[in-house]
């Protein structure tokens, strides 16, 4: 009968970007005045109704309810061979934002009146005996915070929980009055205050410089997702060529550098002579880091760069720099495992910074992702799970065959590398820049 979108949400500011969003769409959407009665829950008041019996239903549940790509004789060749769908087997943009949504069976009891134009949240600004806090679990957060940064204002994190403090939340001490309220206005967060402060179980935050890989052939949608997402966010970075990495210089430029997913063969530019990549360009144009450029990028993570993975960029990592991992899903038939965009359930270690932020459980789109098993060896406490696909049970909408291969399996690891570190994230953590509810697993590999 109608989704019901609770005030309630592990980022309040994301569900209203998705309520924006459906407005867009030409999708009538009703906002409480009062608490709310459906299906014998009770929700506060300025939770979102978002009825079906109006002319968008199909799009309304294609996009907030759970969906299931049909598995049949349609859907498979001749030899039982699953058939890739032309995009996503699932577009559920709730589930991708992280956002709670409720089906509800009968419109609820309450006042509601409706939306007639996108929602803009200006954040309140409360100043405490220690000082503000910025509540670490909403996206925005990380674009107030860099604005900060900008600005030159000291900023901390918290790394455990109290009784103000959740950890992975932002902590300012000082800052002029006007910075502080233009940046709430700017970005819809709450600045709130803060009563007591303590150097322990907090960090001062850094902000690395960051490097984004761009290859020179053609172009790459994974790259251009990245830097939109940076972008609108406002998040700073450089854009980093293959001339950039094998000068040597890489270290006086950048502290981390994002490979978006990409395959080997491509990155590495190890082209047959008869590919028209090959073929059609002059040496100096052709893409691709060549055995000099993988030294060179070896030696910027031995002295102490990250290197962050996106998606298939981690099969570069593991094969090149032999790393003690494997891609569980790598060599598989279509027939035993196929899961082409969909959205599963896992875990989140989010007492690791690089979790910082996100829930305990979640969901993460499955998207041509590697999915990485820690293989015995001396080096084992190098290498540390950030994120893990839960055990049964993981399909939440989409297409899943398999799914016995992925129980359990890493989807986001970190090792240690030299003086640095190597983040390989397998699951599409910043997709189209629409998978909002992962964006945090991108930022905190910079804003830590």
């Amino acid at each position: 009968t109608a989704f019901i979108v609770p005030v309630e949400q592990h980022d309040w500011l994301t569900a209203i970007k998705m309520i924006n969003t459906l407005l867009l769409s030409g999708i009538e959407i009703h906002r409480s005045t009062s608490p709310l009665k459906a299906d014998g829950l009770i929700y506060p008041a300025g939770s979102f109704v978002i009825s079906l019996a109006q002319p968008k239903m199909g799009l309304i549940k294609n996009l907030l309810g759970r969906t299931f790509y049909p598995d049949n004789y349609w859907t498979r060749s001749k030899d039982d061979r699953p058939l890739r769908p032309y995009d996503l087997a699932t577009h559920t943009m709730a589930e991708f934002m992280g956002v709670r949504v409720d089906p509800v069976n009968q419109l609820p009891d309450g006042n509601l009146e409706i939306i007639k134009e996108p929602l803009k949240p200006s954040g309140r600004t409360e100043s405490g005996s220690a000082g503000y806090r910025l509540d670490g679990r909403l996206n925005d957060s990380f674009r107030a915070v860099s604005l900060l940064l900008n600005d030159k204002i000291q900023v901390f994190r918290a790394d455990k929980q109290t009784g103000e403090l959740r950890c992975g939340d932002f902590i300012i001490r000082q800052a002029p009055t006007q910075v502080i309220e233009s940046i709430a206005e700017k970005t819809g967060v709450d600045f709130l205050p803060l009563d007591s402060f303590s150097e322990e179980g907090t960090h001062e935050l850094r902000r690395l410089r960051v490097g984004l890989y761009q290859r020179f052939y053609g172009g790459n949608a994974d790259e251009g997702w990245t830097r939109l997402l940076l972008e609108k966010f406002e998040l700073p970075y450089l854009t980093i060529k293959d001339s950039d990495i094998k000068s040597g210089q890489l270290s006086k430029k950048i502290d981390l550098l994002i490979l978006p997913a990409d395959s080997t063969s491509t990155i590495m530019g190890e082209f047959p002579e008869s590919s028209r990549r090959y073929a059609n360009y002059p040496p100096e144009y052709r893409s691709g880091l060549g055995k000099d450029g993988l030294e060179k990028l070896k030696e910027f993570v031995n002295r102490g760069g990250l290197l962050v993975c996106l998606g298939s960029a981690g099969n570069f990592a593991i094969e090149k720099f032999d790393l003690q991992l494997r891609n569980i899903v790598a060599e598989l038939d279509s027939k035993e495992f196929f899961c082409p965009g969909s959205t599963l359930k896992v875990n989140f270690n989010n007492e690791h910074p690089l979790a910082y932020g996100l829930p305990e459980n979640g969901l993460a789109l499955f998207y041509g992702s590697p999915a990485f098993e820690i293989l015995p060896g001396n080096d084992s406490e190098k290498y540390r799970v950030v994120v893990r696909y839960e055990q049964r049970d993981l399909l939440q909408s989409g297409w899943l065959v398999g799914e016995k291969y992925l129980s359990r399996a890493a989807a986001m690891v970190e090792a240690d590398y030299g003086q640095g570190q190597i983040i390989l994230i397998g699951l599409k953590a910043q997709n189209r820049a629409q998978t909002h509810g992962t964006f945090k697993l991108l930022f905190n590999t910079f804003i830590r």
